[in-house]
């Protein structure tokens, strides 16, 4: 169903794809709904003709004298125990078939929820929060299934229960099933207002809970940072503020529940209690016998249960109302990011890349970068460099389509990129990012992450390119050594070495990556450096430049500046033009240039004093 239809009606059309399992669930539904009411039925009439009671006088004394026939008692009472039976078979069916379908659309929800996660770009992604979006995955999904098994298979049959046996007790006796039945559209107010009183408050509930986990999730990740800042307290008293506005809120509601379900019973109450009173009235006028009114007593003590589960379900239709909504506004959500109609792959080539008066903003009104123009021939390296916020990562983040450019064009060996399927672009286009992520999984899974149907020899291979295979070798598990949860049991250059298997065993024809190595020593370095040089051997390579050895070797450097190349050219054509390079190399890649010359010769007078001893 489109989206903006209303959310009840969209969530019943998902339970509408399972049509032969939702009618034989309404077979069922209305067999235990005619066996429940057949059970008085049957009842009343062996009170009536089985125990026959009459009033007879002797003596001016009166008494009642049963006159009934025992076989025909005897055979009312098989009757009601072959209709429970049946009965039973029936709900259970019911029962069974409600809680399958329900499963069955909590198991799609989670499947489209998960694909269209997958399909949203980093736009989506740069704002959405994962404790929240956890929380619509699991509470949220909940909320929906328990909908479908109460709010509507479970409600219908109360709805058939209750519609069926009043309808019988009018049949017996009108003026008495009038009475009955006046109790309903007072029953059915107050569950419009539960639902309406609800509604937001359920909402607010479950968004709570998604705070919560959002929370939770930081505090999760990040508990290497609340230990070195000892904020420990804070993040506790964070978490507790969340957990007092959630009981705040639910709370509210199980108040206005403990009001509302004891009224549905009270309500119940009282129409049994004057139904029993004007039916006495209507036996002693002969207008009804006393096994109507038994009839009508254990119609209305069936009815109990219906009764009361009608509070219980108007609040899971609030809920699920809530809970909809929020997982609609995923599934409804349009990326800016999308294939069009008709695209093809990307075709094979060398790797050309140009990029043609390319401009792009995360807010249209304000561009990020502006007529940018990049001619990277195949095989070339392109260092990008400048202050933070120039414009680097905007750019490399175009090329793969993660972002939309918003004027200009990319182009890929002749062929714009948003005329490529994105599936084939990103194949094509290895990322080695600074903030290594890595999955809890075995180091040759991590490795084989963007290629699942690699061997084991290709898959050493690259680890062997990546400077990575000695080290994996010398664990006891060597390739199926398991990685923590974000690679926490590697060291940073494990980690980054790889990263960068990972993009080997791709074989992209264009690489982009991040060139901070300043967290790890000059040894790990100089392998990642290898590992690198390895990776860009014949390959376009896209460069954010933060090393001088790096820049010393790109065949084009591109100096960032407020979203614009304010320079570009070699560095010893840079360095010539003293403007904003010379000033970035003064202050930022000049003392590199100086260690590395001071470890050069501190090496050469180690080889030396060797030599002479």
């Amino acid at each position: 169903m489109r989206p903006g239809a209303p959310i009840h009606f969209r969530l019943i059309a998902q339970a509408l794809q399972y049509r032969g399992a939702l009618a034989l669930s309404v077979f069922v539904l209305f067999g235990a709904s005619v066996l429940t009411v057949a059970t008085p039925a049957l009842i009343g009439y062996a009170v009536d003709t089985g125990l026959a009671i009459t009033s007879v006088t002797k003596d001016g004394v009166s008494s009642q004298v049963a006159e009934g026939n025992v076989r025909t008692l005897v055979w009312a009472s098989v009757l009601v125990m072959i209709a429970a039976g049946f009965r039973g078979a029936f709900v259970y069916g019911q029962t069974y078939l409600s809680e399958a379908i329900s499963q069955r659309i909590a198991y799609d929800f989670r499947n489209m929820l998960y694909d269209r996660l997958q399909r949203l770009s980093y736009a989506y992604h740069d704002k959405a929060e994962v404790g929240e979006i956890m929380s619509r995955a699991t509470a949220d999904v909940e909320g929906v299934r328990l909908f479908v098994s109460l709010g509507v298979i479970r409600a219908l049959y109360v709805i058939v229960l209750i519609s069926i046996s009043y309808g019988l007790m009018l049949a017996t006796n009108l003026k008495v099933g009038l009475i009955a039945v006046a109790f309903v559209p007072v029953i059915g107010l107050q569950a419009s207002i539960t639902a309406i009183r609800l509604r937001p408050v359920w909402l607010r509930v479950q968004e709570v809970q998604g705070e919560l986990a959002t929370v939770l999730q930081e505090n999760l990740t990040g508990q290497r940072v609340v230990k070195a800042f000892s904020r420990a307290r804070y993040e506790q008293e964070k978490f507790d503020r969340k957990v007092e506005e959630l009981f705040v809120h639910s709370y509210g509601t199980a108040k206005f529940q403990a009001f509302n379900e004891p009224f549905m019973v009270a309500l119940w109450l009282l129409s049994t209690a004057v139904v029993f009173w004007t039916g006495t009235i209507e036996i002693q006028h002969g207008r009804m016998t006393v096994g109507d009114l038994v009839a009508f007593q254990i119609y209305l003590s069936l009815l109990q249960v219906p009764v009361r589960a009608i509070g219980f379900i108007v609040n899971i239709t609030a809920r699920s109302h809530s809970s909809g909504a929020r997982l609609f506004e995923i599934l409804d959500a349009v990326s800016p990011v999308q294939d069009a109609e008709g695209v093809q792959p990307l075709r094979p080539g060398p790797g050309e890349v140009v990029f043609e008066n390319v401009s792009f903003g995360y807010d249209p009104a304000r561009p990020v970068i502006r007529g940018i123009n990049i001619v990277a021939k195949p095989g070339e390296t392109i260092a990008l460099l400048g202050p933070t916020g120039s414009g680097k990562s905007t750019i490399v983040n175009l090329l793969p389509r993660f972002y939309d450019v918003t004027a200009g064009r990319i182009l890929i060996d002749g062929q714009d990129v948003r005329d490529v399927t994105a599936e084939s672009l990103r194949a094509d286009i290895g990322i080695v990012q600074q903030d290594v992520f890595l999955f809890a999984a075995t180091i040759r899974e991590n490795i084989a992450y963007g290629r699942s149907g690699a061997t084991d020899q290709e898959i050493e291979d690259a680890a062997k390119a990546a400077r990575l295979h000695d080290f994996i070798v010398s664990q006891p598990d060597g390739y199926e050594t398991w990685v923590g949860e974000r690679g926490a049991t590697l060291s940073g250059g494990q980690r980054q070495r790889t990263a960068i298997a990972r993009t080997l065993l791709m074989d992209p024809r264009i690489l982009v990556f991040d060139d901070s190595t300043a967290a790890v020593d000059m040894r790990t370095e100089h392998q990642i450096q290898e590992a690198l040089r390895e990776l860009m051997r014949g390959r376009t390579t896209f460069v954010i430049a933060q090393r001088l050895r790096t820049v010393k070797e790109a065949d084009q450097v591109l100096v960032m500046r407020n979203g614009e190349i304010v320079e570009r050219g070699r560095h010893e054509e840079l360095l010539a033009l003293n403007g904003f390079y010379r000033q970035i190399y003064d202050l930022e890649l000049r003392d590199q240039e100086e260690a590395a010359a001071a470890e050069t010769e501190a090496e050469a007078a180690r080889v030396a004093e060797a030599g002479g001893a």
